[in-house]
């Protein structure tokens, strides 16, 4: 399987420089490419081939005065940058088909745009030095943190400027899975906003709420950019201060789906996690909670953590009713309002906990073994109807309650 491997880069100010030319040059490219594809299909015009627009946009514009300054960069990552539009035409038009989720078509890209990236294939000879420096060609030897050591040779790597200036190459590298040993526990997991998660087993976790948290920071961060006059360099210092406030937010959140992942696959054989509506809940007066919580992100490391780890991970229908059937006896009673944490069964009389009887359905949805005892707060004691028919001590049946004559 192929996994993304991201380490922090600190190029000096002449590679910088280097690096923003480098994003400026595919950013032509791709944007020419785009313009002159647009302008064939206005006329009725079949597409041009990538190999008819690399020679037009890269071999023929290095040799007028226009566009000279292509010859300062690699020739890859101008490269590339058509292999990008061609990526960003066909998950358009697969969108159309009902081949993968809709996305827009194609947009100009722009030098304000929060990210900028260029890639460096195995063509541009790029590598990695004894000292442990990314070598790029005309960029020069770049520092970088390794964190951790990659698990096999990259063929490409991509440098990524994002909104807060930071400088990252992200590898992708092929791994072998490295199952862990079994064990005979299995989970169900219902992610919620009062409680980022609930375990079936009667765990749950609170939800660290970061933005919340970071809300006070943030309106000030905004409060002054909006004070400074726009195209100024001390309103670009501002956007600045905004893009590093959000980027911390982003890494905690990031930080604590991954160390709670990791945990919850580690410690159980199989995961049965609920297919979530993210984006309809995100229309609701609920949304800025939603996205603070991720629950995409996290179910996401969840899958891809189970495949290269040996375990199970399921993904039940949205429209079970985990919350309204009670999974001691399986009676529905139906929908309750938000405000109802714990209610009582009207079949067997369990008073049950609201989401750890909805993380023990969801297991059993899943089709896993799990106690249903966790999700009960409490046992009840259920007296026998008078005009219910039992058995007596010596064996006799009984009806009522008296021995049968």
């Amino acid at each position: 399987m192929q996994l993304r491997y991201s380490f922090r880069v600190y190029p000096n100010g002449p590679q910088r420089a280097a690096l923003a030319r480098a994003f400026g040059c595919t950013r032509v490219v791709f944007n020419d490419a785009l313009r002159v594809r647009e302008a064939a299909r206005a006329a009725g015009e079949p597409f041009p081939k990538t190999g008819d627009l690399s020679k037009l946009l890269i071999t023929e514009a290095k040799k007028t005065g226009d566009r000279s300054w292509l010859g300062d960069v690699s020739a890859v990552v101008l490269q590339q940058s058509l292999r990008d539009l061609d990526t960003a035409y066909r998950n358009f038009f697969d969108g159309l088909k009902g081949k993968r989720p809709h996305t827009g078509a194609p947009r100009f890209k722009s030098r304000k745009d929060n990210r900028q990236a260029v890639r460096f294939t195995a063509n541009a000879r790029w590598r990695i030095t004894s000292s442990g420096e990314l070598a790029l060609p005309k960029i020069g030897d770049v520092r970088v943190k390794w964190s951790r050591a990659l698990p096999s040779l990259p063929s490409t790597v991509t440098v990524i400027k994002d909104a807060a200036g930071r400088y990252f190459a992200s590898f992708v590298v092929e791994t072998d899975p490295t199952p862990l040993p079994e064990t005979e526990s299995v989970v169900g997991i219902d992610l919620g906003l009062g409680h980022f998660a609930v375990l079936s087993d009667g765990t749950k976790i609170d939800a660290p709420r970061f933005l919340r948290r970071a809300e006070k920071k943030l309106k000030k961060a905004q409060k002054d950019l909006s004070r400074k006059v726009k195209g100024s360099t001390n309103r670009d210092k501002a956007k600045g201060k905004v893009a590093r406030a959000h980027a911390q937010v982003a890494d905690a959140r990031r930080e604590f789906h991954h160390q709670l992942s990791t945990r919850v696959i580690r410690e159980n054989q199989a995961v049965a996690v609920e297919d979530l509506a993210v984006k309809g809940l995100a229309r609701t007066r609920l949304a800025k909670s939603v996205h603070d919580a991720g629950w995409a992100a996290f179910v996401a490391m969840l899958e891809y953590k189970a495949a290269l780890f040996g375990r199970t991970f399921i993904r039940i229908g949205r429209f079970e009713p985990t919350s309204q059937v009670c999974c001691v006896c399986g009676v529905k009673d139906g929908p309750k309002p938000l405000h109802v944490r714990v209610w009582e069964c009207q079949g067997c009389g369990a008073v049950l906990d609201r989401d750890i009887n909805a993380a023990v359905n969801i297991a059993k949805a899943a089709g896993l073994a799990v106690s249903a005892c966790g999700a009960q707060v409490r046992p009840v004691r259920v007296p026998a109807q008078r005009c219910e028919a039992g058995t007596h001590r010596d064996g006799r049946p009984t009806v009522a309650g008296i021995p049968a004559l």
